[in-house]
């Protein structure tokens, strides 16, 4: 009995020791918890993209850790992945950044904590379409960026100003467009809409615009990366993106131009969020409030990692080069109701497949 009882508390010890190590405290019943590291300081468990780490860790994370006394430990890949693993439970995260698409799943879901907006100071001075784009009860935009067109001049003749001109002969045969499954995919569906004359969304009449325009595209893009090669290699002329890659596309073709239709471009909208069951909601709440103050908003601009959303970031011309900036151009752009398009887009996706995509 004395041998068992003396094992047993060995390995008691052992564990304690090792979940320690991993940030995990062990209390006097020998429970495991987590929110702490060996240095007794918090952590705050953050899911991201992962781009543009260097940068964040410099101005944003290591700062927050400072003047908090935390510890901020990142999970990263992309919307869907780490959406999956909140939905499974499979993570201890606090805070999550997602596009307003997978954060309308998330909602739908039930698993992001509802904002007490007291909390946010710096919520007044954001431009209005990121201060709610799901939801008063939900968390802001921390960056709004748009997508409009980009297009190489010497493969098309005369300018390029509207939606529309993607129909015209110019990019007969050497245009791309974003995969319906992409950000940007039902952003084209309603752009589609418009272009057949349609003030109000008409499902019908945009997937007869999108046949009529299928014969001209190359590819279907789901990555960036395609579309730079093939703008790069003059396999197409151009098409739809968000402008926070056009420098991408400025280095492969330096006399590439980017352009905001004259119907207006659409907005590519990034949130914060706490995940539900959080143990740092007040510590979370502060995080996304220091997203959103000027000096944080200010430097991301200026190493053009985000568009800002603070209206009282000023920009030199220069500095505003390739991100999306000023009222004049996000106050006009287009939101798509995100719950709309979540509902829609399992008949989009398979009417796209069968009929163009297919």
């Amino acid at each position: 009995m004395s041998k068992k009882w003396m094992s047993g508390l060995l390995a008691l010890t052992l564990a304690g020791v090792g979940l320690a190590g991993c940030g995990t405290t062990i209390d006097q019943n020998g429970n495991a918890s987590t929110g702490g590291n060996a240095d007794g300081q918090k952590e705050l468990v953050i899911s991201t993209w992962g781009f543009s780490e260097d940068f964040l860790q410099e101005s944003v994370f290591q700062p927050f850790e400072k003047e908090h006394n935390v510890k901020i430990v990142l999970e990263t890949g992309n919307n869907a992945e780490r959406l999956n693993k909140i939905r499974q439970g499979s993570t201890n995260v606090d805070l999550i950044y997602l596009s307003d698409y997978y954060a309308q799943q998330a909602i739908d879901d039930d698993l992001l904590e509802p904002i007490d907006r007291t909390q946010l100071t710096n919520l007044d001075q954001i431009y209005d379409i990121a201060k709610a784009p799901n939801g008063e009860k939900y968390g802001p935009a921390y960056t709004v960026a748009q997508l409009g067109i980009a297009y190489n001049p010497a493969l098309v003749s005369g300018e390029v100003t509207s939606w529309s001109d993607l129909w015209k002969p110019e990019f007969a045969n050497n245009l791309t467009m974003p995969a319906i499954t992409a950000t940007a995919g039902p952003m084209m569906i309603d752009a589609a809409s418009r272009v057949a004359g349609n003030k109000e969304f008409n499902e019908d009449a945009a997937f007869t615009q999108l046949k009529q325009l299928d014969p001209s595209v190359v590819k279907y893009y789901s990555q960036t990366s395609e579309y730079v090669n093939m703008i790069g290699q003059e396999e197409i002329a151009g098409g739809p993106i968000m402008e926070m890659y056009f420098k991408d596309i400025q280095a492969a073709v330096p006399g590439a131009k980017f352009v905001t239709p004259s119907e207006g471009a659409y907005a590519v909208i990034n949130t914060v969020n706490i995940v539900k069951g959080s143990d740092n909601k007040e510590l979370a709440e502060e995080f996304i409030d220091w997203q959103l103050s000027k000096d944080v908003q200010e430097k991301s601009a200026k190493a053009k990692v985000d568009s800002p959303v603070n209206k009282d970031v000023v920009l030199t011309d220069e500095e505003a080069q390739g991100i999306t900036y000023g009222a004049d151009i996000i106050e006009n752009l287009r939101k798509l109701d995100m719950e709309f398009v979540n509902k829609s887009m399992p008949v989009w996706t398979d009417r796209w497949n069968r009929e163009i995509g297919g």
